[in-house]
């Protein structure tokens, strides 16, 4: 089965409209959103009725701590982040604030492990930033391959035999085979804000039959979101970083 997941939209329909279509054209058969569907964007009430109704279509959906902060006062934003979700829970009405509300922390599926942060404390969220971060996250589950979100760059980690975790860039487009004698740990990078100078959204294809995983991008209407952002009136910020993927 080729599962497509995807992970940090931030209420970016544009973004995350291409990287649907582009993961349907590369013959996804099953989806996982690894969460923070909302925040940063200008489109969350779409963003969570796509959501909706993918879960309702058998996607698994996850929650984010953007996802989290729109029903949870106490997570811990920076002022930008937080003037957006501040504007966000205006926007949302009372059943798409339920959804997030009622969404998992994580999900397993076969030997699979799918989570928005760090596996060791899924609710403090903890970045993944290094091969360290990467070994206590491997550390805390038994998953043969697992995968998260959060840091909106692309990444992958995989144990030596030795133990070792070693971290590798991946190239997009290109398949990696996830040899059966190490464990994996894929960062996603974002659909919706990519952080890693690209700003095509940034989603993967795992094909669980041959074991290998492709991430992908998927260019958009980069512009169309920015002026939405601007004419919320969230911060200008969120609009200009979307042409530099920063």
């Amino acid at each position: 089965m080729r599962i497509a997941i995807l992970s940090d939209i931030h209420a970016n329909r544009e973004a995350f409209e291409a990287a649907l279509a582009a993961a349907n054209a590369a013959g996804a058969e099953r989806f996982v959103l690894l969460g923070d569907i909302v925040g940063y964007g200008a489109d969350p009430e779409w963003c969570t009725e796509q959501a909706m109704a993918m879960a309702a279509d058998g996607a698994i959906v996850l929650r984010g701590n953007h996802d989290d902060a729109v029903g949870n006062a106490t997570v811990s934003m920076n002022a930008t982040a937080t003037l957006a979700i501040e504007w966000t829970r205006r926007q949302l009405g009372s059943e798409t604030r339920a959804f997030l509300a009622g969404l998992p922390m994580k999900a397993r599926e076969g030997d699979c492990l799918f989570v928005h942060a760090d596996a060791s404390a899924p609710a403090d969220w903890n970045y993944v930033l290094d091969a360290s971060d990467a070994g206590q996250h491997l550390g805390a589950c038994d998953a043969r391959v697992s995968f998260c979100g959060h840091v909106h760059k692309p990444a992958l980690y995989c144990t030596a035999p030795a133990g070792k975790v070693t971290h590798f860039c991946p190239v997009a487009a290109t398949p990696v085979p996830l040899l059966p004698q190490r464990r994996w740990l894929a960062v996603m990078g974002s659909v919706g804000q990519p952080r890693d100078g690209n700003p095509c959204a940034a989603f993967a294809l795992y094909d669980t039959q041959s074991a290998e995983l492709r991430f992908l991008r998927a260019a958009y209407d980069v512009e169309k979101a920015a002026q939405k952002i601007r004419a919320a009136g969230l911060p200008a910020s969120l609009a200009d970083r979307l042409f530099e993927g920063r």
